[in-house]
């Protein structure tokens, strides 16, 4: 009885201690929940939610594992916080990494800011961490590390400094992702021995150093992407170990030496990028081992020898680019054999032979790109067998021929760029009923019959060049045309008259040209109703009549020529009026009369007037005075009078002249060069260029304004002087001295003198005259009250930048195409642009004979071809360079970007057109726009922030723009007249991609994923963004978690995508 009552009390002793360890336990498990509630709320009191996703997060509510965004484990403690793409701002709470047992935290694609917290490291539990596409700043943290943390993503950011070396320590990693950011150093070699890594992202950063031949001991990796960087050296021979390895991608460094053969020991590789580095030798025959191979890209290299027949073995290739190499030989027939393969680029290569014949006949070609090889032969009927061919480019080749019928069938077709050949023959007969085509080149040939009895029905027709051909007939009424743009059918055999229809149906039309025909009668006035016409060139015909005064009311009208025709009457006199006409030339007419005073008229060159009977102009026009009706009698004998007091008052002024000049040129001697001895009796000349000059300016006005106090700019071979006339206006003008003339060439001041008289436009500053002497020389141009365009720009809203871009352009333009021979700007740099008060861009010209001297070979604004001391030889082209480096800076604020010699600004970029590249590969736009820029749009109007967007598009395009102009190859440089369309098709575009809920600009459809458009500038970092789903208004965008297979080589939005990377969602886009 009594063991009985003890085994009862010790039972209950027990009960009661697990009644107690519960009850702790539940106490201890409600305090923490408490706890997690408090640093839950301390989150959501740290950040902005404008779209209100967490207000299920509040006290009142203790059940947090029904707040949106939480998951829990065991229904009591918080194990994930997902707030992805939640459009929340503001610095991340430290407190959020104390919550004890959380293992996934994705707060990708907002816009926090700030560090992350050092307290980062302190989650234990922890194992998947998503910070990408925000905006955070600083570094990594570098106390503590998580040995079980498995994901690791903070991509997309603004990240800087380096790796720290204990990211080894993190042994559990299968997904590192630091892409898109600004790292730099050398990665840590203690990265190199996280073994379990399957995916590792560090591309578009700043690394530098070399791959290191330990990456071999990573076999766990299936994807290695390191591209845009400034990696160098070799690729290790040890990557061949990677046998798991599903994409390995190396672009954009300055990677050296031959691809290792033990590439083709990876078997399971289906995408390999190597493009855009300095390789070099030929590809490796185990490559082509790689039967999984999906993707091959090899452009932008220095690649060289044949690419060989073992291709064939590559069966389930889809693209293939080894564009711009070394590449000889024949294109190998093994091409024709590649059933899946769709894109093929070879282009500007030095290949030779025939295009195979069966090419497209047992694939999918949808992109062709073989030009500017040297192949020969004709053109294969089988190319669009597939029917999805849409870009055939062939262009500078020596292909002989017809254009194949089958081409005529091709409807899929949409670009087509087949110039500079020798195809011959006429135009196939349902060539001109293609319905997609918006491109059509296929000038410089030796077409020829009649196209104007056949129909023109191509409703997506934008540019149509048949010039440089044979082709016969009246011009062709292109009715079904009605978004033509640029239409060029010059230095043909076309007879008859010009079609009034144009003005009726190609009311979108900016260029016509049809100079160099036989055409005859008269210019349509119809004409007039294309408002938007920039370019009208009609010249060398036999057309007659008068020019239509409509012509007077075309409101973008810049460029004229109606010269060697047979045109006659007067000149309209409202012709000079129209504000954009800065070019015309009328030359060898019958035109008789007046020459207006006006606009273009203005000191119009005498070559653009010559060949006819007119009268009139200044004296730059070479145009004999109009007669005017005879004066009376008495007239005579008072204008007899008042000559003969005028030569006595000068026969006395002129005498007190000369003793003054004489004095005034031994001390002006003296100022030029001090080394020679003065001569009293040297004899000075001048020579105006302006009317207006030549009434107001006096030889004392001149060298009076030589002062050391009237100095404005001295530079090593001229000193810059600001003076003013002492006539009644006061007029200003800058005096400058040339200081170094022992190096002018005999025909200096001829040439000088020839710019005086030509140049004439309202964005270059004018030379009103020359004055010079035995030992000296001076340039006097016109004064103009402003700043130089590197302190002009600071504050500026972009609006007025855009401005001076355009003023700019403008100004090349016109010495580059409307003045003849042509005038080169040289070294075209931010001090030679005058900003004056109404933002008018003003370019002063060099002196030609000092535009290429050795102190100039280390600037910035030079061309790199000119630096080259021996072979140095200005063009157009290295005007493009200069007025590329100057939209970088109006675009970044020059005065930050472009001197930054200190590396703080352009990191490890060698310049700042470097610099650019990246930034607009890789960096979001906020990050290298000029930050002065921002304050001119208010966040709280919607209006503004419309006009935001399409500004922010704008800018793109233009970076876009001004890395084309400063291409390391002059020949991949445009010309200015199409850098000023692009300007102005830019700003078109970035208006017309903006709507409501950000409306694509194209639709087409590939096999792995149906892409319903591209948005212009959208998205954290990508300036494009590829929009796949379209809901409710959200825009879903690709990016790698959505899929991982795409093959893509479309044209979209006027813009040719070259390569297309699946993992970044990013292109290689260039202007075609």
């Amino acid at each position: 009885m009594a063991k009985s009552g003890a085994d009862q009390s010790t039972t209950g002793a027990i009960y009661l201690v697990l009644v107690l360890i519960f009850t702790g336990a539940v106490a201890f498990d409600v305090a923490k929940s408490e706890d997690e509630i408090e640093l839950l709320i301390s989150f959501k009191s740290s950040i902005k939610d404008p779209l209100h996703f967490l207000s299920t997060w509040n006290n009142s509510s203790t059940n947090f594992c029904s707040w949106y965004g939480i998951s829990c484990a065991n229904s009591s403690h918080v194990s994930s916080i997902d707030l992805s793409a939640k459009n929340i701002s503001g610095a991340i709470p430290p407190e959020l990494f104390h919550l004890p047992f959380i293992t996934t935290i994705n707060l990708s694609g907002n816009q926090l800011r700030g560090e992350i917290p050092t307290e980062t490291f302190s989650c234990s539990s922890l194992k998947h961490l998503n910070l990408s596409n925000n905006n955070f700043t600083g570094s990594i943290p570098r106390r503590g590390f998580i040995a079980g943390l498995e994901t690791f993503d903070l991509s997309n950011n603004m990240i800087t400094g380096e790796i720290p070396g204990n990211i080894g320590q993190f042994a559990a990693l299968e997904v590192l992702d630091f892409g898109g950011n600004v790292l730099s150093g050398e990665i840590p070699v203690s990265l190199w021995n996280l073994s379990n890594l399957e995916v590792l992202t560090l591309a578009s950063n700043q690394f530098l150093g070399e791959i290191p031949s330990v990456i071999g001991r990573m076999k766990s990796l299936r994807w290695i992407y390191l591209g845009y960087n400034n990696l160098s050296g070799e690729i290790p021979k040890e990557i061949g170990y990677l046998t798991s390895l599903n994409h390995l991608d190396l672009v954009y460094n300055n990677l050296t030496g031959e691809i290792p053969s033990s590439i083709g020991n990876l078997s399971n590789l289906q995408y390999l990028f190597l493009y855009q580095n300095g390789l070099t030798g030929s590809i490796p025959r185990s490559l082509f081992d790689l039967r999984n191979l999906i993707s091959l890209d090899l452009s932008d290299n220095y690649l060289s020898g044949e690419i060989p027949e073992v291709v064939i073995q590559l069966k389930k290739l889809e693209v293939l680019h080894l564009f711009s190499n070394n590449f000889t030989g024949r294109i190998p027939k093994a091409l024709t054999y590649l059933p899946k393969l769709q894109v093929l680029q070879l282009w500007s290569n030095r290949l030779y032979g025939e295009i195979p014949q069966d090419l497209g006949k047992l694939s999918n070609l949808t992109v062709l790109d073989l030009s500017t090889n040297n192949l020969t032969g004709k053109i294969p009927s089988s190319l669009c067998e597939s029917r999805r061919l849409f870009k055939l480019i062939l262009f500078s080749n020596s292909l002989t021929g017809e254009i194949p019928r089958s081409l005529s069938y091709c409807k899929t077709l949409q670009r087509i760029r087949i110039q500079n050949n020798r195809l011959s023959g006429e135009l196939p007969m349902d060539f001109t009923r293609l319905p997609l085509v918006y491109y059509i080149d296929v000038s410089g040939n030796r077409l020829s019959g009649r196209i104007d009895q056949r129909e023109w029905h191509m409703p997506a027709l934008e540019m149509l060049n048949l010039a440089r051909n044979e082709f016969t007939g009246n011009l062709p009424v292109l009715v079904g045309s009605d978004k033509l743009e640029n239409l060029d059918l010059s230095e043909n055999n076309f007879s008859g008259s010009i079609p009034p229809s144009f003005g009726q149906y190609l009311s979108e039309l900016m260029l016509l040209n049809v100079g160099q025909n036989q055409l005859t009668g008269l210019i349509p006035e119809e004409l007039s109703s294309c408002k938007k016409l920039v370019n009208i060139d009609l010249s060398r015909n036999q057309l007659t009549g008068p020019i239509p005064a409509a012509l007077s009311a075309m409101p973008v009208l810049g460029d004229l020529d109606l010269s060697q025709n047979l045109l006659s009457g007067e000149i309209p006199p409202n012709l000079g009026e129209v504000v954009s006409l800065v070019q015309i030339n009328i030359s060898h007419n019958q035109f008789h009369g007046e020459l207006p005073s006006t606009g273009a008229f203005l000191a119009i060159n005498a070559s653009a007037v010559a060949g006819n009977r007119l009268c009139g102009g200044d004296a730059v026009s070479g145009l004999p005075p109009c007669n005017k009706a005879d004066k009376p009698v008495w007239w005579f004998f008072l204008a007899s009078l008042l000559v003969v007091l005028a030569v006595l008052a000068l026969s006395i002024i002129f005498v007190v002249f000369i003793r003054r000049r004489r004095r005034r040129n031994k001390w002006l001697t003296n100022q030029m060069d001090s080394d020679q001895e003065a001569n009293d009796g040297t004899i000075a000349t001048i020579q105006f260029f302006n009317a207006k000059a030549s009434k107001s300016i006096t030889v004392d006005d001149i060298l009076c304004s030589i002062k050391e106090e009237n100095i404005i700019y001295k530079s090593h071979n001229s000193i810059l002087y600001k003076g003013k006339s002492s006539s009644r206006n006061g007029l200003h003008l800058v005096v400058k001295l040339l200081t170094n003339i022992s190096s002018l060439e005999s025909n200096f001041w001829s040439e000088m003198a020839e710019l005086g008289r030509r140049v004439r436009h309202r964005n270059v500053v004018k030379l009103m005259a020359i004055y010079r002497s035995e030992k000296g020389g001076i340039l006097i141009h016109e004064w103009i009250d402003g700043l130089d365009l590197s302190e002009a720009v600071r504050g500026m809203s972009w609006e007025r930048r855009r401005k001076i871009i355009f003023g700019i352009a403008n100004a090349v333009n016109y010495l580059h195409v409307g003045c003849s021979p042509r005038v080169l700007v040289g070294e075209l740099s931010s001090k030679k642009v005058i900003i004056d008060g109404k933002d008018e861009p003003r370019l002063r010209l060099g002196v030609p004979e000092f535009n290429i001297k050795a102190s100039l070979f280390c600037s910035a604004y030079v061309a790199p071809e000119l630096k080259d001391k021996n072979k140095a030889e200005m063009t157009e082209k290295s005007d493009i360079y200069g007025f590329g480096i100057l939209v970088i800076e109006i675009l970044t604020g020059n005065k930050d970007r472009a001197s930054a010699k200190s590396g703080t600004v352009l990191g490890v970029h060698e310049n700042i057109v470097d610099w650019a590249r990246y930034c607009y590969s890789d960096c979001h736009l906020e990050t290298w726009m000029d930050s002065t820029m921002k304050g001119h749009y208010s966040s709280s109007s919607s209006s503004s922030s419309t006009t935001k967007k399409y500004h922010q598009n704008e800018m793109v395009e233009m970076m876009g723009i001004a890395l084309q102009c400063t291409a390391m190859d002059p020949a991949e440089r445009p010309c200015i007249s199409d850098v000023v369309q692009a300007l102005d098709r830019a700003v078109q575009r970035s208006r017309s991609c903006i709507s409501d809920k950000s409306a694509s600009s194209a639709a087409v459809e590939d096999k792995n994923l149906e892409i319903k458009g591209l948005i212009w500038n959208y998205g954290k970092r990508a300036k494009y963004a590829l929009v796949v789903e379209r809901s409710e208004g959200t825009v879903w965008t690709f990016d790698r978690a959505m899929i991982l297979t795409v093959s893509l080589s479309e044209e979209l939005g006027g813009w040719e995508i070259l390569k297309y990377d699946p993992k970044a969602g990013s292109m290689g886009i260039r202007v075609m």
